[in-house]
């Protein structure tokens, strides 16, 4: 599994996701848009145009690739199968 975040230095959900992904030892690689032309350029092609952030791809084998705008915490836990259910 490979996932690229999309963020910018001055970003608090940016800082929210990293946590998220840090907290559950999901390894990934961070782009800084705001200091990246090249960053930039391939998150508006993967994004359709759209320059919000954080933007997360996440590419599983054989799979076609995920996209989340934002930090929906939901929807990483759906992909990336995470039950944070307390019982």
């Amino acid at each position: 599994m490979n996932i690229t975040v999309y963020t910018t230095t001055t970003c608090p959900y940016c800082r929210m996701l990293k946590e998220y992904f840090n907290q559950n030892s999901i390894p990934f690689t961070e782009k800084l848009v705001d200091q990246d032309d090249q960053a930039r350029q391939q998150m508006m092609l993967d994004s359709g145009g759209f320059l919000g952030v954080p933007f997360t791809t996440i590419e599983k084998e054989g799979l076609p690739k995920e996209t989340v705008v934002g930090f929906d915490k939901a929807r990483l836990d759906t992909i990336l199968g995470i039950n944070n259910d307390i019982h």
